[in-house]
């Protein structure tokens, strides 16, 4: 059975990644802070351990024997990395370096990294593919950036790095977000009926989170030869945020009617804009996007009127960077 470290494994990605391995009879330790909760459903292959990144000796501490790393833990998206940059660059940059060096000591074989296609910052290039030169706008884009020359220095035959610059996520999971773009738009049409929509013409690459857990279990097993050493781009649709707006609107047109309001903005982070170009992960992977936004809207449409997230107007837990003002983290 092959063992799998998810170092923010209960964040809104690595809750359903580690539920779909489990699933898939992996083993799996998670590697968490918990500071969002613990939304991991019990398993008798599922390893936890509460720690932070940035405590390597506790890292070097696992015993278990540990096969494959995906490295997802970080302080995520610009505004939340802008409360306490010092916090976001020791967790997302400084510790970076000594977990690669402590994983390849223990005899992890495989690393693979979670960047963004954020990296990108701006550009009005129709396909931005992996070889489009890194313009980061803000710091949370800089720092990731600047992981991935490390990561691959790091690369050898017995530890095979591979880096993914995913788009911006949406749909369902566990351990839920409202503070991504389509999950915030959909969230507000069908609690409020409204949208408020800030610039709206900003360009925006998107991911369903079902093919982005996809993407990093073929990864697990993918043969190295075609994987190692490269950085891969995934993304599904790209849309401006006004267009993600009106689609909802569209998708929403049967049931009830939503109003759009469009605010302009100056804001540095409505600066990022670029067209993300996959083909790479299709034509050298032959691996296939499978989901839509549409199924994000729907999906999360469906969850709120279940009944589930009842209190997600209100409670903090849903907000990244609520959250962390709350718990005051340094």
């Amino acid at each position: 059975m092959k063992s799998i470290l998810i170092t923010g494994g209960a964040g809104y990605v690595g809750t359903l990644l580690t539920d779909q391995l489990l699933q898939k009879n992996y083993k799996v330790l998670v590697y968490d802070t918990f500071w969002f909760g613990d939304f991991i459903s019990n398993h008798k292959n599922l390893i936890k351990i509460k720690g932070d990144i940035r405590d390597i000796n506790k890292i070097s501490e696992i015993k278990e024997n540990i096969d494959v790393a995906i490295h997802l833990a970080c302080i995520s998206n610009d505004n939340t990395f802008e409360l306490n940059p010092k916090l976001s660059e020791e967790i997302n940059y400084n510790s970076f370096s000594p977990l690669l060096k402590i994983l390849k000591q223990k005899g992890v074989k495989r690393f693979i990294n979670a960047s963004s296609s954020s990296v990108y910052g701006f550009s009005d290039n129709p396909n931005v593919t992996e070889e489009h030169p890194l313009l980061p706008l803000t710091l949370y884009n800089k720092f990731k950036g600047m992981c991935e020359p490390i990561l691959f220095e790091n690369h050898s035959s017995d530890f095979v790095c591979i880096n993914v610059r995913p788009a911006t996520v949406c749909g369902c999971s566990p351990r839920m977000r409202f503070d991504l773009s389509v999950n915030i738009l959909t969230h507000l049409a069908t609690k409020k009926k409204e949208i408020t929509v800030f610039g709206g013409k900003q360009m925006r690459p998107n991911l369903h989170i079902k093919d982005m857990c996809n993407f990093y279990e073929y990864l697990i097993e993918a043969d190295p030869e075609l994987v190692g050493m490269e950085t891969f781009n995934i993304s599904d649709e790209n849309i401006s945020i006004e267009n993600i707006a009106l689609k909802i609107k569209n998708i929403f047109f049967e049931k009830f009617n939503i109003d759009i309001n469009i605010k302009k903005t100056e804001s540095e982070d409505d600066k990022r804009s670029y067209h993300l170009n996959s083909n790479k992960i299709k034509e050298k992977l032959n691996f296939n996007i499978k989901y839509k936004v549409d199924d994000a809207i729907l999906d999360i449409y469906s969850v709120l009127q279940s009944g589930q997230h009842k209190d997600s107007l209100d409670n903090d837990i849903y907000y990244n960077i609520k959250t962390l003002k709350k718990l005051n983290i340094t």
